[in-house]
């Protein structure tokens, strides 16, 4: 195994984000905002966008805490390897990084869409807000066991 993709950067999160928003818009978003978390780190970009289904809004949220603990277990094993162990694994770096991270993950989904090979809510699909109070579906599949996904083993093939 590698280390993290982007787990060298220097580049600010805010300055991901707002490559994000420049990308995006370019790939037609007509509304987009960071929500902040209490640090004044952006938490998540939100972004309207038209799907087959009309307009929709997607979130993508970066969770810094899983970013470092991931490095932390990277550094653990010896796969970091620039500048200093405390400048590796701290909450600074996590945000750059997992901002980084994000924007590798969303430009390749618009590549896909802009090839074809996807539909944009196909792409997005775990990202779709669909609660009341903003959750992703993924969010909301996670808490709600009623809507907990089977196995497929149940399927009947060929009817």
């Amino acid at each position: 195994m590698a280390a993290p993709v982007n787990y060298t950067t220097r580049i600010d999160a805010t300055q991901t984000v707002a490559e994000m928003q420049a990308l995006l818009a370019r790939h037609g978003a007509r509304r987009i905002s960071v929500d902040y978390g209490t640090s004044g780190v952006p938490a998540a970009l939100d972004f309207m966008l038209e799907t087959p289904h009309g307009m929709r809004s997607f979130s993508l949220p970066v969770d810094a805490g899983r970013m470092k603990r991931l490095l932390e277990k990277e550094e653990q094993v010896g796969r970091l390897k620039t500048g200093s162990k405390s400048e590796r694994t701290s909450l600074e770096q996590a945000e750059r990084v997992a901002w980084r991270v994000m924007k590798t993950w969303l430009e390749a989904q618009l590549a896909l869409v802009a090839a074809e090979l996807v539909d944009l809510d196909q792409a997005m699909f775990s990202y779709l807000q669909v609660g009341p109070a903003g959750e992703t579906l993924y969010e909301v599949y996670r808490t709600r066991e009623n809507l907990a996904l089977t196995d497929g083993t149940n399927r009947k093939r060929g009817s």
